[in-house]
């Protein structure tokens, strides 16, 4: 089998885009690159599609290379026939491939391999024919010094055959089947931890029974982590009965004192070694599952913070709000860089509100000041009140933003390098105030486990997650596109083709020689050749440059076809951007070439039309109701206006201005039922709920959307 041949099985993508993709993949070619400017050579496929490709490709090559190893490693021990060689040769299912070495894996030593050493393996080969024999008399003609009895014959021909039957193909396969449709998963509480403190967040899970098919990802991973943490013991088992029935059709052939022995041997197998295993299989795929569900979840999430609406190039005042230690203050320049910062102390316990209101009015002059973030934690709903009592002298947009993993790039060495001579928080202000001008250009900064958004992010399978969630940004940084001349290391970084160590040297290039003022600029970096040019210069944009098309998402391999374009139309190049009566007149089919094809020439046209349009909506100011400052203050019933700021598989979480966030459980987001939370909610949108439940004691509030 070939990889196309394999990936075609999984996806239903035409073998020509397969290979197309394929090609491009292995020249280096990054998936946002061939997405946005190969559709022709691919057959438009969107980067999903092409990175499933990438991850089968992947799956298929660690396929021929177990199948390898396993060969050479039967192969070493003098054992691969040619008709197992052919059957592993054949195999590219990776569970076939580990049940046809099960026999042949070094092990640590086995009842079955001490029983073979006393010389019982004949005896266990002519039981296992099951012909009508005395059993006895036959177990005797074994019996020697090492051999005490005809028993002990018996029991070890019976450990012999519980080996075989566990290495028995068939077997193993179809009792998968049986445990992946019939499998309970069930916890019982370890006792000795009962009185723990900790233990309660896991009650639920002390006695819990449910089929492990229907068991949603995130309970299955809270009673995971409630395992782990040592409150509870899973087990995953199957109807015991039917399990043992199923392998006696399989194995018994007759009714005789042969056959009744290799009952007690399919028992024996059966408890010792076929259910430990393949409960523990069909567990661990249940839980890559749901690891794979609860990662998707995350990405999403990510991918709809990183690309949450940007105020722009604003000067901002912004805002860390605290009590005992005061409000952090910071002014922020339009390219967000540091003006000027200080402390405030409007709340208790020094309550100098008026000396704060002067000093903020003081600073929103100095610094000509268009906007105030305030960050969402602590003080966060006493601050926001306090600044709109001020009276500025113009009107100003106050918004709340989101201060999730601000603490954590305060203190990293990003933070550092940024801004050496301040304390983490001058940081975790700066942080605040640049995210409400680009939520993206920031929290590319942070570790994305730290932003704030998903569940069980430190239980699922940690490689898989930061690879999922590196692919996420990229995606997001590269369809926006990013300002060469203001771009971070770390956003640059995620740019296609560039990577950390040449984001840094194209950082240093601008530090050295001044701003970019073309897109060719770049192949002067050190150790950025043709390659990662192709791959990078056209999802970097220079504004106000010598060539207007350096600000689009137009690849520079392009530029010829549109100064043909403009020539047909007797214009400048210049006098076609953005000319949409002109662009009209354009005849598409007129501009294929080998390279680029209509698809290509279609995109080309659009981007024409709205060069550099920002992909993200503009920020807009949301306004909490300024009755309800904390949980006791909620009643049921009530209608209040909210900000989605998580989403799970069971629902998604609001921000109602306080402390606390309130739940919409799945079944609460419309009338009727819904599938998938993320086609009725996105993160940070803008709600109306309804107030079902209060539990101030426990902290949990209980929404609908229902109204």
């Amino acid at each position: 089998m070939k990889t196309v041949n394999f990936i075609q099985k999984k996806l239903n993508i035409s073998d020509k885009s397969i290979n197309a993709t394929l090609k491009l993949l292995s020249e280096d070619c990054t998936i946002p690159f061939i997405s946005r400017y190969r559709k022709d050579a691919t057959g438009n496929l969107d980067e999903i599609e092409i990175e499933q490709i990438s991850k089968l490709n992947k799956q298929f090559e660690d396929i021929i290379k177990r199948k390898e190893s396993i060969i050479k490693s039967i192969e070493e021990q003098e054992s691969l026939s040619p008709e197992l060689k052919q059957r592993l040769e054949d195999s590219f299912d990776i569970q076939e491939l580990e049940d046809l070495y099960l026999p042949f894996k070094k092990r640590r030593k086995t009842k079955a391999d001490a029983a073979k050493e006393k010389g019982l393996e004949p005896l266990a080969k002519i039981i296992m024919i099951q012909k009508d024999q005395d059993i006895k008399f036959l177990a005797s003609k074994y019996v020697n010094d090492q051999v005490t009895s005809e028993e002990e014959a018996l029991q070890g021909a019976r450990d012999i055959m519980a080996e075989w039957i566990n290495e028995n193909m068939y077997v193993r396969k179809n009792l998968r089947r049986l445990f992946q449709r019939k499998a309970v998963v069930n916890s019982k509480l370890v006792k000795a931890k009962k009185d723990e403190d900790a233990a309660q967040k896991f009650s639920q899970y002390f006695e819990w029974e449910e089929s492990l098919n229907k068991t949603p990802s995130h309970r299955l991973l809270a009673m995971l982590r409630a395992e782990k943490e040592g409150f509870v013991k899973i087990n995953i088992e199957i109807d015991k009965e039917e399990a043992l029935e199923f392998i006696k059709h399989a194995i018994i052939k007759s009714k005789n004192e042969s056959s009744e022995q290799v009952v007690l041997a399919i028992k024996d197998s059966y408890k010792r070694l076929l259910e430990p295993a393949i409960s523990n299989e069909t567990l661990q795929e249940a839980k890559e599952k749901a690891d794979k569900k609860a990662i998707e979840i995350f990405s999403e999430n990510l991918s709809q913070l990183l690309l949450a609406p940007p105020l722009g190039e604003k000067r901002i005042l912004a805002i860390d709000p605290g009590y005992k230690s005061g409000c952090k203050v910071v002014c922020l320049d339009e390219k967000g860089d540091l003006l000027h910062n200080e402390t405030i102390y409007p709340h208790a316990p020094q309550n100098e509100s008026g000396m704060a209101m002067k000093k903020i009015r003081s600073m929103v002059n100095a610094y000509n000041i268009q906007a105030i973030s305030i960050g969402n934690g602590t003080a966060s709903r006493e601050t926001e009140f306090f600044i709109k009592k001020i009276a500025f002298d113009k009107p100003l947009q106050v918004f709340v933003v989101s201060e999730a993993g601000a603490s954590v790039y305060s203190a990293s060495k990003i933070a550092r390098d940024e801004f050496p001579s301040f304390d983490v928080t001058v940081r975790g202000a700066i942080s605040i105030g640049r995210r409400l001008s680009d939520p993206l250009a920031e929290l590319v900064k942070i570790d994305a486990k730290s932003i704030g958004v998903g569940q069980y992010q430190h239980d699922v399978d940690q490689t898989q997650l930061k690879n999922e969630l590196d692919s996420t940004v990229m995606k997001c940084v590269n369809s926006v596109g990013i300002n060469l001349n203001t771009a971070s290391k770390s956003l640059l970084s995620y740019v296609s083709g560039i990577g950390e160590k040449m984001a840094e040297n194209i950082v240093n290039y601008r530090t050295e020689n001044g701003a970019y003022e073309n897109r060719k600029q770049l192949k002067k970096v050190p150790r950025l050749g043709e390659k990662a040019y192709q791959q990078a210069a056209a999802f970097v944009r220079i504004t106000n440059g010598e060539n207007p098309l350096d600000n689009s998402a137009v690849h520079p391999e392009a530029y010829k076809i549109i100064e043909k374009m403009a020539k047909d139309l007797d214009i400048k190049t210049n006098d076609l951007i953005a000319n949409k009566e002109k662009i009209a007149l354009i005849e598409a089919e007129k501009y294929i070439t080998e390279e680029v094809g209509i698809l290509g020439i279609k995109d080309i046209i659009k981007e024409l039309e709205k060069p550099g349009l920002d992909p993200r909506k503009a920020a807009k100011v949301f306004e909490f109701d300024p009755n309800v400052k904390k949980i006791t203050d909620l009643k049921t019933g009530m209608i209040l206006p909210g900000i989605v700021n998580n989403i799970t598989a069971f629902g998604c979480f609001v921000d109602l201005g306080i402390k606390e966030s309130g739940l919409v459980h799945i079944s609460q987001l419309k009338e009727g039922f819904v599938s998938d939370v993320n086609e009725v909610v996105k993160l940070h949108q803008h709600v109306q709920v309804r107030v079902t439940e209060v539990d101030e004691a426990r902290k949990r509030i209980q929404l609908s959307m229902i109204l």
